[in-house]
C-alpha cells in the first residue's frame, strides 16, 4: 500500500530527454537532476501527449489525451478548467495544491484551473494564445519570429531566465513557510519553470560551458543527410527556423544557448530541492520531474518542437521518494497523462484517474510492462495531423495522407532508418495501425477533420484570417508583467 506523502512536481519547458548526464549525454550538465535520478527512478521511454506547449499542458492537467477531450489541440485553444484536472481532485479532496510559475492556460477572470493558489502564473496572451496556429493550409504565413531564434542566441539574460529565478525564489519561500506547518493532509506544490525554452539566451556562466569543441554539430544536420518527409517540409515552410541559420558558427552558438539553458534550469531545480531539504520536508515528500515536451536542437536541421522524433516528442521523467526504486531505469512507455494517477496515489487522494492515466509509482514497481502511449499534433506548421504510438520496441508515426513512419528504437535509437516501406515489416505496420485506430476510437482522417472544424470556428470567432494575420506573430509568450513583443 502506498504511503500518502507530500508531492513536489517540477516541470521544465522544452527539455529534450537525452540532455541529462543521467541519460548518458556526453556533455549536458545536470548535476541536480542526476542526483535526483540516482535516488529515484528514471523513465527512459517517456512522451508528451503533444509536442507543443498548450496541448501538452492541458493533457498534463487532465490526464486525458487531446482526442478524448475534443479540444486544446493547439496554442490557440488553451485549458480553461472546464475538464476536470488532478488539481481539482486534490483540492476537492482537502489537499492544498499550489502552482508557482508557467501554466499556459487561458487564465481569464472566472477560470478555475483547480489550484488552491496560483503564484507568478504565466498564461497565454489575452486568453487567446497563438491564433496564427489556426491557419494550417497552404496559405499559412511563414512565422516572422523564426528569425529571432538564431539572431538572439548567445550569452546574457532574458525575460525567461529572470522569470525562472523568481519562480525558484518563490518556491524557496513557500517551502520555508511549510517547515513549521502541520497540514491535515499531504500538500502538492507544482513548480513550473520556463527554461530551456527559447530564446536561446543563457547566463554567461552557463553559456561558456559549451564552446564549439564541446557541442560539435547536431546529428544529420547537413542538408544531404536530412530526411525529406512532407510533414517536415510543411513545418519548415511555416516555421523556418533553420533558413535563418548562416552556418556552423550560428549552429554552435544556438546549441551553446540551449545547453546553457539546460544547465541554468538544473541550477534552479537544485535551489528548490535544497529548500525542500532545509525545511526538513525531504523525507515526507516525493519529487517528480518532467518537461512538457522536448526540442530538436538542430537534429535533422530542425529546431524547436512539433515533430514526432524522440528529441521533440520524448521527455525526461524522474520520480524519487518513498516507495520508489533507487537508481532504477524503467523502459515501459509512460506519458504526461500519467501525472494525474501519480499525483492522486502519491498524496492519498481517493479520486479515480481517467482511463489512460496510470501511476508512475506502480509502473516503477513493475506494473503494466506491456504498454502503449500516444502523442498527437494538430498545431502550427502542420497541414495535417500527426499521431505517434509507442509500444515495446516500435514507434509508429501515422499521418492523414503522408507516408507513415516506423522505427525500431531497440536497434535504432537515433531513428536513422525508417522501416515503414519495408515489406518485411508490413504485418507490424498493420498491427500498430489497428492499435492506433482503436486508441483514437475513430480514424485519423475523421479526427483530423473534426479538429480542423473546431479550429475554423475559433478562427472565425476571432475575426477570421485577416484579423488574425493583422494581430501578428508572437515568438514566445511573455512572463507576467512583460508586454508581448509582436512580429
Amino acid at each position: 500500500m502506498t504511503v500518502a506523502q507530500n508531492l513536489l512536481v517540477l516541470l521544465s519547458d522544452e527539455h529534450t530527454p537525452r540532455a541529462m548526464g543521467c541519460a548518458g549525454h556526453p556533455f549536458a550538465r545536470t548535476p541536480n537532476l542526476d542526483a535526483l535520478a540516482a535516488r529515484g527512478t528514471r523513465f527512459a521511454s517517456a512522451y508528451t501527449p503533444s509536442p507543443i506547449c498548450v496541448p501538452a499542458r492541458a493533457a498534463l492537467a487532465t490526464g486525458q489525451p487531446l482526442h478524448a477531450m475534443g479540444r486544446h489541440h493547439d496554442n490557440a485553444d488553451p485549458y480553461d478548467g472546464a475538464v476536470r484536472s488532478w488539481h481539482h481532485a486534490l483540492r476537492d479532496g482537502g489537499h492544498e495544491v499550489v502552482s508557482i510559475g508557467k501554466l499556459h492556460f487561458r487564465g481569464l477572470p472566472g477560470d478555475d484551473h483547480g489550484f488552491s493558489e496560483e503564484r507568478l502564473a504565466m498564461h497565454v496572451v489575452d486568453g487567446k494564445g497563438d491564433l496564427l496556429a489556426l491557419i494550417r493550409d497552404e496559405t499559412a504565413p511563414a512565422r516572422k519570429g523564426a528569425a529571432k531564434l538564431s539572431a538572439t542566441a548567445g550569452p546574457g539574460e532574458s525575460d525567461y531566465t529572470r522569470y525562472d529565478r523568481d519562480i525558484a525564489a518563490e518556491a524557496e519561500s513557500w517551502l520555508r513557510a511549510k517547515a513549521t506547518a502541520a497540514p491535515a493532509k499531504p500538500w502538492c506544490l507544482f513548480v513550473s519553470l520556463v527554461t530551456p525554452h527559447f530564446p536561446l539566451i543563457a547566463p554567461p556562466e552557463h553559456f561558456s560551458r559549451f564552446p564549439p569543441e564541446v557541442v560539435g554539430m547536431p546529428k544529420l544536420y547537413a542538408p544531404d543527410q536530412r530526411p525529406t518527409h512532407p510533414f517536415l517540409a510543411d513545418y519548415a515552410r511555416t516555421v523556418p527556423y533553420d533558413s535563418h541559420v548562416r552556418g556552423t558558427e550560428d549552429v554552435q552558438r544556438m546549441m551553446a544557448g540551449y545547453y546553457g539553458l539546460v544547465s541554468f534550469m538544473d541550477e534552479q531545480v537544485g535551489r528548490v530541492l535544497r529548500a525542500l531539504e532545509a525545511a526538513g520536508l525531504g523525507d515526507a515528500t516525493r519529487v517528480l520531474y518532467a518537461s512538457d515536451h522536448g526540442d530538436n536542437v538542430g537534429a535533422r536541421g530542425l529546431w524547436g518542437k512539433s515533430t514526432m522524433y524522440e528529441e521533440s516528442v520524448g521527455i525526461p521523467v524522474i520520480l524519487a521518494g518513498e516507495g520508489v526504486p533507487r537508481g532504477a531505469v524503467v523502459r515501459t512507455p509512460v506519458s504526461l497523462t500519467d501525472v494525474f494517477a501519480t499525483a492522486t496515489e502519491a498524496t492519498g487522494c481517493a479520486e479515480a484517474p481517467p482511463p489512460v492515466s496510470s501511476s508512475l509509482l506502480a509502473i516503477a514497481a513493475g506494473a503494466e510492462a506491456d504498454r502503449a502511449v500516444l502523442s498527437e499534433y494538430h498545431a502550427s506548421g502542420s497541414r495535417e495531423a500527426a499521431f505517434m504510438l509507442r509500444r515495446g520496441r516500435w514507434k509508429y508515426v501515422r499521418y492523414v495522407t503522408y507516408p507513415a513512419q516506423l522505427f525500431d528504437l531497440e536497434s535504432d535509437s537515433e531513428e536513422l532508418t525508417d522501416l515503414a516501406a519495408d515489406p518485411a515489416h508490413a504485418a507490424t505496420l498493420a498491427e500498430l495501425d489497428a492499435a492506433l485506430r482503436a486508441r483514437l476510437g475513430t480514424t485519423p482522417e475523421a479526427l483530423d477533420a473534426a479538429v480542423k472544424s473546431r479550429q475554423a470556428q475559433i478562427l472565425a470567432a476571432n475575426g477570421g484570417r485577416e484579423a488574425v494575420m493583422a494581430r501578428g506573430d508572437l515568438p514566445y509568450s511573455p512572463p507576467p508583467g512583460v508586454r508581448p513583443a509582436w512580429s
